[in-house]
């Protein structure tokens, strides 16, 4: 193996067997830590020259030495601190160890708080362990500091690589662990506001026989025991109406999704989605819900320092425009009136490829995303969508050629999706086997017949709202991210 490691791999090898010649165990079972750095620096009253003693840990970040003095930077969750080391302070055996350690290290230090002469908190070692030793150069960048400001150059600028190692992406670039902090506390926010308005947070099946609740064409897996087929779920809608019918009024999941599409700046073939839905609600009811989730959920991301300064202030109401008129003015035509020939030979003269395959419901959808959707930069509502896009939508009042249904866009993206759920068994059996009937004629994302969904709508499916956001697109969004791969850890990549 060692005829594999380059120069400084095979160094840092050596330091390795040195600590351990020496009688120190490399990789520690832990450490007592009594305060994170940016504790440590606030206990230290700014009067103050020296103060109590602190335990901390972290990784080195950086190092020089004076002879018998040197310095360091360990960093942690929170932030920095230094470290003054003295070899009268440690002693000369332990001093004499610091030559072993290497930027990267994971270590603990213990002594007490300080000031310098430049102000800086420092903490005075007296005691310092190995915790895990790096045998591996993270890509630090270098630092300079002008006109009082220190300016970080990165040594990880390969954004693939970024993506593979997000462990070392991590470590080197606290504005990512930034970015990921914000994304938890959107989240938690959408919890906290979904939870203070009644909604019961529950978990469906990932794994399920049939596949439906979008257009989409699903990863498929088998199960060895049962001898059969299973779908990775392409949405969570289908069961969570199960449990309205059972008698939860309302109900939410956040849950990872699959989809076995694409992958670009916007999709990502898993990822996370939001569903929920409230019993004796309509699309309109919605509308407001959604406004005031999207603002206390931008709210708890503004919060977060080094993020907070991307997010857009959100005034609800937002703009509403509907479907059908929106296409129509943008083709310069009737597009509901149009024949799928006419769509079609719309579609290629638009530009749009693979029209041969289409659907009449995915040339229109095809059309009205070219045309409207990549317009909409303000937050937008779109409502009222044609019934044969819509397989899970009631019919729109006064007119059944539409679905009370609509989408949020945002900077050309669709945030949300919501409908006035359709609880009519004898519509929704119509609407399923008109999707059968669209895959077998080839539409590999239209759906087949649920007979247990709709058993369960035969027992009595109260009247509801629900609502589906993409969790990923949401936070770009709001975060002014412009690739879904840096708004999730771990992206989907090709094997190296």
């Amino acid at each position: 193996m060692s005829e594999e490691l380059n120069f400084v791999q095979r160094a840092r090898r050596e330091k390795l067997d040195a600590l351990v010649a020496a009688g120190v165990q490399p990789f520690a079972y832990g450490y007592e830590r009594t305060h994170l750095a940016a504790d440590a620096i606030a206990a230290l009253p700014a009067d103050a020259e020296e103060g109590a003693e602190v335990r901390v840990a972290g990784r080195l970040v950086a190092w020089r030495g004076h002879g018998k003095t040197a310095f360091a930077h360990l960093a942690d969750s929170s932030g920095r601190i230094q470290l003054y080391f003295r070899r009268d302070g440690l002693g000369d055996a332990i001093f004499s160890q610091l030559a072993l350690y290497d930027i990267g290290d994971v270590i603990g230090a213990a002594g007490t708080l300080m000031r310098t002469r430049t102000g800086e908190v420092t903490v005075r070692v007296t005691s310092v362990e190995m915790l895990a030793k790096s045998l591996r150069p993270l890509p630090y960048g270098k630092e300079e500091v002008v006109d009082g400001v220190t300016i970080r150059h990165s040594g990880f600028t390969d954004a693939e690589q970024r993506y593979r190692q997000r462990y070392a992406d991590l470590a080197v670039h606290p504005e990512v662990r930034a970015l990921f902090i914000a994304r938890s506390r959107l989240l938690t926010a959408i919890r906290t506001f979904l939870d203070g308005r009644g909604f019961l947070e529950v978990e469906t099946p990932v794994l399920q026989p049939l596949y439906g609740g979008a257009a989409a064409r699903p990863f498929t897996t088998r199960h060895n025991a049962l001898d059969m087929p299973l779908f990775l779920r392409i949405a969570d809608e289908l069961y969570l109406k199960r449990l309205v019918v059972g008698g939860f009024d309302r109900v939410y999941e956040i849950g990872h999704d699959f989809r076995n599409e694409g992958i670009d700046r916007t999709h990502n073939p898993e990822f996370t989605m939001l569903e929920f839905y409230q019993a004796f609600a309509d699309y309109r009811e919605m509308m407001s819900v959604v406004e005031a989730l999207l603002v206390h959920a931008a709210d708890a991301v503004r919060a977060v320092a080094g993020v907070g300064e991307r997010v857009p202030v959100l005034a609800p109401p937002f703009a509403r425009v509907e479907w059908v008129p929106s296409l129509t003015a943008a083709l310069g035509a009737d597009a509901l009136g149009m024949s799928e020939d006419e769509l079609r030979a719309e579609a290629r003269r638009r530009g749009i490829e693979k029209t041969d395959t289409m659907s009449r419901p995915k040339l229109l959808d095809e059309l009205f995303g070219l045309l409207v959707e990549s317009t909409l930069e303000a937050p937008t509502f779109v409502i009222d969508y044609p019934v044969e896009l819509s397989p899970l939508a009631k019919p729109k009042r006064g007119d059944p050629r539409l679905t009370e249904r609509f989408e949020l866009f945002a900077r050309g993206r669709e945030l949300a999706n919501a409908f006035s759920e359709l609880n009519d068994p004898i519509d929704q059996r119509n609407r399923f086997e008109a999707q059968a009937r669209l895959r077998a004629a080839g539409d590999l994302e239209a759906t087949g017949v649920d007979e247990d969904y709709l058993r369960a709508m035969e027992y009595g499916m109260p009247p509801m709202g629900g609502v589906g956001i993409g969790i990923d697109r949401l936070f770009m969004y709001l975060t002014d991210t412009a690739n879904i791969r840096d708004a999730i850890l771990f992206p989907t990549m090709r094997p190296e």
